[in-house]
């Protein structure tokens, strides 16, 4: 069975972009976040005792999809023949996937996010992201909320005014949702978060945590699945930023959420 067999066998795609969740033009920065934002889902580590073998063989077709599509010759192929060369050096020299991975993503400590977030908010990137979510979720303030990096509700008149002059300028189209945003759905989307921020400290004040990094883990661990996948999805970002010490933009293509 062959990468594109096996990719429709374990992801439900034979679309090797579809399987890391970005465009076809996807820039080789968005590529490598791709992977390493999938590759937390299934790494092995992550898995069930009895779903460690599947985990480690998804695992390593993610890590042979990456190594496909980073390749400059390999993904030439791709993007015209659709097909993959199985005898290429880059799929057939016998490679250990998690230490591949582990090379590629270097392990961040909260210092590094804090340090990562003071020089993000306000930046350059910061305002280039804001617009392509704005653009992307057709002014949906809730969804841009979730998707840019290191923002809270308190931040959203900062993101507002963001948006508002981007659109003033002509940079960005003025979407009806935005501009007409009723004060109830405003209210609601605070509510939310407050009550999300209360949640987070009363697990952290029941654990007896305070904010090393195995304390941030713990937490982590503590809340429910699906606020678990968006820690994971926030901190694959971070991860990938440090790991490649990009100055680009790097806006999420995942419809999954990510929050501070």
């Amino acid at each position: 069975m062959g990468l594109l067999e096996q990719c429709e066998a374990a992801f439900g795609a034979a679309d090797l972009y579809q399987v890391l969740g970005v465009r076809r033009e996807a820039s080789g920065d968005e590529i490598r976040r791709g992977y390493h934002r999938v590759s937390l889902r299934v790494h092995p580590d992550r898995a069930a005792p009895d779903r460690k073998e599947e985990a480690t063989r998804h695992f390593q077709f993610l890590g042979k999809v990456y190594a496909v599509l980073s390749d400059q010759d390999q993904r030439a192929l791709y993007d015209e023949q659709g097909i993959v060369d199985e005898e290429s050096d880059v799929l057939s020299q016998d490679r250990d996937w998690e230490e591949y991975w582990r090379l590629l993503f270097k392990k961040i400590t909260i210092k590094d996010i804090e340090d990562f977030e003071k020089k993000y908010k306000g930046s350059e990137e910061e305002l280039a992201d804001v617009k392509a979510a704005y653009e992307d979720f057709k002014g949906d303030i809730d969804k841009i909320m979730e998707s840019v990096l290191c923002v809270d509700y308190t931040d959203e008149p900062r993101i507002r005014k963001i948006i508002q002059q981007a659109i003033d300028s002509g940079e960005v189209p003025s979407y009806k949702v935005f501009v007409k945003e009723s004060k109830q759905k405003m209210n609601a989307r605070k509510r939310r978060a407050q009550e999300e921020a209360k949640e987070a400290e009363k697990t952290r004040e029941e654990l007896g945590l305070g904010d090393g990094e195995d304390d941030l883990k713990a937490l982590i661990q503590s809340r429910n699945k699906d606020r678990k996948k968006e820690i994971d999805d926030f901190l694959a970002q971070m991860e990938a930023k440090y790991g490649n010490n990009s100055k680009k933009g790097g806006k999420k293509t995942a419809p999954k959420k990510a929050k501070k």
